[in-house]
């Protein structure tokens, strides 16, 4: 007897969950960035990675494992990250909405960030157009902040969800990176809204016009 979708979905998310329990990782959704890491190559050893809304720090975990000793992640989120041992991973609280964040991380930076990545997301009202909307200010929130602090040929890397502000949003995007992708990883529920752009290489200023 063939399994049913909704079964299918249930045990996908509870492998998931799971996984992360028994690879002490700290969310299920590292999977979504290190399976998307392993087939596009777009965080390397020894890069400077920036995660918004990276509690409870699964994405850093993921970075973390590519970037190596030589390499440097900064967590950023309104709520408070359980510290890491590691000297080369740094969390800071901060309101992504409010002018000064910008310079507070660029702060903790050792230099231009190599990648930025948004896994930041609204609180789920249950409407779809206001939580698209809410979904895609996020999205272009995390664009505008990668701007002011990825180095020349940067990655940009963040959650939207599909929707009719979608098209508009990735238009902006594909005018400030050479080549836009994207992602539904394996590890995203299958019946989520949920999908990721991956934007590679930001264009000069000269580029951009």
């Amino acid at each position: 007897m063939p399994k049913s979708k909704a079964w299918i979905k249930e045990r996908k998310n509870e492998y998931y969950f799971k996984k992360a329990k028994e690879e002490n990782y700290r969310s299920r959704a590292t999977y979504k960035l290190s399976q998307t890491i392993t087939k596009y190559h777009f965080i390397k050893f020894g890069d400077v990675v920036v995660d918004l809304g990276a509690a409870p720090g699964g994405w850093i975990q993921a970075a973390r494992k590519v970037v190596g000793k030589n390499g440097f992640v900064l967590g950023v989120d309104l709520k408070p990250i359980e510290p890491f041992v590691q000297p080369y991973i740094r969390t800071i609280i901060c309101d992504m909405t409010e002018p000064e964040t910008v310079e507070q991380i660029l702060s903790f930076l050792p230099g231009k960030a190599d990648v930025v990545l948004s896994d930041m997301s609204p609180n789920i009202s249950g409407v779809w157009e206001v939580d698209h909307a809410r979904q895609i200010d996020l999205a272009t929130k995390a664009l505008e902040t990668a701007m002011k602090i990825l180095c020349p040929n940067g990655n940009f890397f963040t959650k939207v969800f599909e929707g009719d502000l979608l098209n508009a949003f990735i238009k902006t995007v594909e005018k400030h990176f050479n080549e836009v992708k994207f992602i539904k990883p394996k590890a995203s529920r299958t019946e989520s809204s949920e999908m990721y752009l991956l934007a590679l290489g930001l264009k000069t200023p000269e580029e951009q016009n």
